[in-house]
């Protein structure tokens, strides 16, 4: 537990003075030191832990001066697990075999002051803030563009791992032969002729919201790699105003080309971001196929069109002379050109959230979203989603 908070400095003095090579990122070190623990280290290495320890949390360790008083009433050393699970619990690390400090014996004196250290620790550490959960439950908004085949990773808290600014976190998934086969013979020529695969993998981002469904939102400094290449980022983030990075537009991100298409090797997601106070994040992996707007479009119409007497009735309740107002309304201008393309309408279309009789045309605004999903009415600039879209007789 020790070892696991170390930063990269550390990491690289002790393996040095354990006489291990100390060349790498940050990952490979934390795996050679975990290692280093687990084939059982010397009790001079053990001290040297403590000692950089000590030098990282200063605060934490300078109520321990008497730890014999501490021992017996904290750890019951005939029981090795339960000192240590407990406190990894607390740190929101899951015990995994690598991690875990087990005592060789009860009477190991540096096995005992590697466990006096973890639970005084979190102790005096308090004013923490509560560890999210580590599968919220947020619900994202769901993409018209996109039907939801499989969930890869469910969604996932980012959770702060250590004190410093950049955090990074690794998740792991892997694809059934099923799934492999439907994303390799998905491969289609898309609009714009580019070939690409329309079964996707879909990774997206939002804020650890759980209240109502949420958009894709990316953390600060945001930066993925999917098996160890990066994965470029959609869209530029606007230029920094008064000195303070902007975030850039979230989207759903087609991971797909970085994927090993191959059911026997597991792919790896790296997530580094930079820590916001008051601001958490959630991850997911979705198996997704893209629609085109054509197929929206045949779906919208399949959902029926309303009928006309409704927009009549509509009409009349706008003409209808409102008793308290001085101004009666007497007549209503509609276009029969739609808004967008300045064509005369052949899918007239509004939104139910819509207060006005001004119809656009569907095929038109849905391959606009399809270009840049905003879902914006054209007349009244209020939302527009797919979901509420009404054909009008």
């Amino acid at each position: 537990n020790m070892v696991s908070s170390f930063r990269v400095s550390e990491l690289q003095v002790l393996l040095g003075f354990a006489g291990r090579n100390k060349s790498g990122r940050k990952h490979d070190l934390l795996m050679r030191a975990l290692h280093l623990l687990k084939s059982g280290c010397s009790p001079a290495v053990q001290i040297k832990i403590r000692e950089l320890y000590r030098r990282r949390y200063p605060r934490t360790i300078e109520g321990l001066s008497d730890l014999s008083a501490i021992k017996p009433a904290v750890f019951n050393l005939d029981n090795s697990s339960s000192p240590v699970e407990p406190d990894l619990a607390v740190a929101g690390i899951h015990p995994l075999p690598s991690t875990s400090v087990t005592p060789q014996s009860p009477s190991s004196p540096v096995s005992s002051v590697l466990l006096q250290d973890t639970k005084p620790h979190f102790e005096m550490q308090q004013p923490s803030p509560p560890i999210p959960p580590v599968h919220p439950d947020v619900q994202l908004k769901s993409l018209p563009f996109y039907d939801v085949l499989d969930v890869l990773i469910k969604p996932t808290s980012l959770v702060q791992s250590s004190i410093q600014r950049f955090q990074e976190k690794f998740f792991i998934f892997a694809l059934t032969p099923q799934q492999v086969r439907e994303i390799c013979i998905s491969r289609d020529f898309l609009p714009g002729g580019r070939r690409d695969y329309t079964v996707q993998v879909q990774l997206r981002l939002c804020l650890a919201e759980t209240s109502c469904p949420q958009e894709d939102n990316y953390p600060n400094s945001l930066c993925i790699k999917v098996n160890g290449k990066l994965f470029p980022l959609p869209g530029y983030a606007p230029p920094p105003k008064n000195g303070i990075e902007q975030k850039r537009p979230g989207r759903p991100l087609n991971i797909t080309s970085l994927v090993r298409l191959s059911s026997a090797v597991p792919n790896q997601i790296s997530i580094s971001w930079a820590s916001e106070i008051g601001k958490n994040y959630s991850m997911s992996v979705y198996l997704v196929r893209q629609l085109t707007s054509a197929v929206l479009l045949q779906r919208l119409k399949m959902k029926g069109i309303r009928n006309p007497d409704h927009s009549r009735a509509l009409i009349k309740e706008k003409l209808t002379a409102d008793p308290d107002s001085e101004i009666a309304t007497t007549s209503l201008r509609v276009s029969l050109m739609c808004p967008l393309g300045k064509m005369r309408l052949t899918i007239p279309c509004r939104a139910v959230t819509c207060t006005h009789l001004q119809c656009f045309d569907a095929a038109l605004y849905l391959q606009m979203n399809e270009k840049k999903p905003t879902w914006i009415c054209p007349v009244c600039d209020k939302k527009a989603a797919y979901e509420s879209l009404i054909l009008d007789g």
